[in-house]
């Protein structure tokens, strides 16, 4: 008598997976890694820009916490609102806000059309390129030490 062999999954290549597939695969890596680094601390982080006559949302920046790093995943503005300081002021409070968290490093990846100046000017260093199209640009890996607060500077 032969044994049967068990049936193998279905596997299944997708535009985008639906909102169940994408909560399995978000926890059960979360909750292997809570496992196995003994933190549970993975947190969104987000500085959004609301348009004052609409009470729309005009922009910010996407990202989380998690293990003492800072991931910055999209950061937008439109022109109108470029070029006057506002995004050094998003990404300031984004990343003091990290420090709170804990985070002592943030990262991210851009494309050489966006705006890989802007983070270096904020003291972000690159780590890494990966080429792409259209020829001649490249997805360029930055991180950045986040300082923590001197605690006997810090007023109370």
């Amino acid at each position: 008598m032969t044994t049967p062999l068990p049936r193998q999954p279905d596997l299944h290549v997708l535009p985008y997976a639906d909102e169940e597939a994408r909560r399995v695969i978000n926890e059960g890596l979360g909750r292997y890694n809570i496992a196995h680094a003994g933190i549970d601390d993975d947190q969104p982080l987000d500085v959004t820009v609301t348009d004052p006559q609409t009470g729309r949302p005009a922009g910010g920046l996407t990202g989380r916490t998690s293990l003492g790093v800072f991931f910055i995943n999209v950061f937008y503005l439109p022109e109108s609102l470029r070029q006057q300081g506002l995004g050094s002021r998003i990404l300031g409070l984004a990343e003091d806000e990290a420090r709170r968290r804990g985070c002592r490093t943030a990262m991210l990846f851009t494309m050489e059309i966006q705006a890989p100046d802007f983070y270096r000017k904020h003291g972000y260093v690159e780590f890494g390129r990966v080429d792409c199209r259209p020829d001649g640009n490249a997805r360029v890996f930055l991180q950045k030490t986040l300082h923590q607060p001197d605690r006997h500077t810090q007023s109370t």
